[in-house]
């Protein structure tokens, strides 16, 4: 099973935007080190708990300072941007790191709407047309005149490079159809609400025609995860994220804070009782303990790829989330 790294560039209480970034530099380099597969950074927007506004910059970055990951976006939101702006950004990123860029795509706005007018400088943004925006791109990436007549009589510079891999990214199912039709890889965010199952990844794999940019299906299923040396020093870790999760469920983003403040936090006992409702979608334990329930759902659903992202407070925390995985399944 490859292993591969999700970040989003965090902003724990306490800490800095901009050490924010660095320290996505600084996982993307051990990433890079211990053999991970690819890295990808996701897209937020109006958020004091995210730095990650501009993944395709950020990816950028991480490409030239890392030698063999595979570096891309977890995904670009792609109702905030032309499906030209799309291709030049991701041809231009092959060009200059080929074989290593993925073009990771998704359709849900990343922010709240202010966020979303604001980006779309107060017009209606169009919400509807996101695979046939995601089609354009893919035609002008790989060089083809898209259907579309806005984007017929143009192309997309620099012209005849390396194709990126092409992913379209999913929470509930919908896209897999999609994503196999178009040929392109399947990434499901186990992450946000759970639901994976057999039948939807299936039904990606039958649908699935062979394209410029992927020769045969490829599924990967990001999972957040906390992994210490112990359960219950992964307890301990994992209560920031736990509380982070019942306010986001509430409509609220909030910082991680630390693990002793979590533990002075007033949960009741309904709270108690989604936190471990929540562990379907959040791993917690030991390496070990992690790797198996990994290893046993790849068995069971037959995935290709497990993406992990990971948000303990302390940065040293987070990267040995990522050194203790690897010991365990490289």
């Amino acid at each position: 099973m490859r292993l591969s790294v999700l970040d989003q560039a965090p902003i724990t209480k306490g800490n800095t935007a901009e050490g924010a970034l660095k320290k996505a530099e600084e996982l993307a380099i051990l990433a890079d080190k211990l053999g991970y597969y690819r890295m990808w950074m996701a897209e937020h927007h109006g958020t004091k708990a995210f730095a990650s506004s501009s993944p395709e910059i950020t990816a950028t970055h991480l490409a030239a300072k890392t030698k063999n990951i595979r570096i891309g976006t977890g995904g670009v939101m792609m109702m905030h941007y032309s499906p030209l702006k799309l291709a030049e950004v991701f041809k231009t990123l092959s060009a200059f790191s080929p074989g290593r860029i993925d073009f990771g795509v998704g359709r849900a706005p990343g922010g709240d709407n202010y966020s979303i007018y604001a980006l779309s400088e107060g017009r209606q943004p169009m919400l509807n047309n996101m695979y046939e925006k995601f089609k354009t791109a893919l035609k002008l990436m790989n060089d083809e005149v898209p259907e579309d007549s806005l984007y017929n009589k143009t192309i997309a510079t620099p012209y005849n490079i390396m194709l990126p891999e092409a992913w379209l990214l999913g929470s509930s199912g919908n896209s897999a159809i999609q994503a196999g039709r178009m040929g392109v890889g399947y990434s499901f965010a186990q992450f946000f609400n759970g639901g994976m199952s057999k039948e939807i990844l299936e039904a990606y794999r039958k649908n699935f025609q062979a394209s410029a940019f992927m020769e045969k299906p490829e599924i990967s299923v990001t999972y957040l995860a906390t992994v210490a040396e112990t359960k219950e020093e992964a307890e301990f870790q994992a209560l920031p994220q736990d509380i982070s999760r019942l306010s986001l469920m509430r409509g609220s983003i909030m910082q991680t804070m630390t693990p002793e403040e979590a533990q002075e936090y007033p949960l009741t006992e309904m709270d108690r009782m989604m936190i471990q409702e929540n562990r379907k979608i959040h791993l917690v334990g030991s390496a070990k303990e992690v790797a198996t329930i990994l290893q046993d759902e790849q068995e069971m659903y037959g995935f290709d790829e497990a993406m992990i992202c990971s948000i303990p407070h302390s940065q040293e925390k987070r990267l040995d989330v990522y050194r203790l995985l690897a010991a365990e399944l490289f």
